[in-house]
């Protein structure tokens, strides 16, 4: 990240210095544990038959190398003193590591880490969005092939697991323990998600519905919004 140029839209604005280099992190991440993820599920399609004690080396892997990440990553926010802008991202790392590191302790709900961690590939190309959004790519129709691209994905790989796993944690999880904390985290991230596809889809598709963005400074959040 620190090796690769930098366009001159990132360069002009300083603020904007340290996002683009963690978005290319971010970027990292999500492609390596995005097909990971699904190297895993094909590998080994017999773990959707035992989501809460099925195993596998590959998939436990995977989950320590996201919470390595995620625990990078809110050092690096931190760090930059970028906390205040990206307090949301601090919430769902928080999620993620306590998450992460009771089924890495347990051995217990590993497919359902490996389920969730689909949703890097969906991440693949809201990074490239952003990245795209901040270098001020004069191709509109680059930005514009990766916003539908990107929406199908989504629902694909974002929204369908989450929404399966809610399901089944309600339906089949005791609600005690690891799986009473488990579920209270899924249950805040479907609020988190839902709240993050409204933004995606006000401003990439209903950009009249958007409120208060005018004139916002956003060089310190982590993520672009508008």
């Amino acid at each position: 990240a620190l090796a690769l140029p930098q366009p001159a839209a990132v360069r002009s604005r300083p603020g904007r210095v340290w996002r683009w280099r963690n978005l290319l992190v971010s970027f990292a991440h999500s492609v390596l544990a995005g097909l990971w993820a699904l190297f895993s599920l094909w590998h080994s399609p017999e773990l959707l038959s035992d989501i809460q004690d099925g195993y596998s080396v590959s998939g436990h892997l995977l989950v320590c190398f996201s919470s390595g990440y995620f625990i990078h990553d809110t050092l690096d926010i931190i760090f930059n003193h970028q906390s205040r802008s990206s307090w949301e991202y601090l919430v769902h790392h928080a999620m993620a590591i306590s998450a992460f590191v009771s089924l890495i302790i347990t051995g217990r709900f590993l497919v359902a880490a490996v389920l969730l961690l689909l949703v890097e590939v969906s991440n693949i190309f809201l990074t490239v969005r952003m990245l795209l959004k901040m270098s001020n790519v004069p191709s509109p129709a680059l930005y514009e092939a990766n916003k539908y691209i990107n929406l199908v994905v989504y629902f694909a790989f974002r929204l369908a697991p989450q929404a399966y796993l809610t399901w089944y944690f309600l339906r089949y999880v005791e609600v005690q323990g690891q799986g009473a904390f488990l579920t209270a985290n899924l249950l805040l991230l479907d609020a988190m998600i839902l709240m993050y596809f409204s933004r995606l889809l006000r401003s990439d598709f209903f950009p009249s519905l958007r409120k208060g963005s005018a004139g916002r400074d956003v060089d310190g959040e982590k993520f672009l919004i508008d």
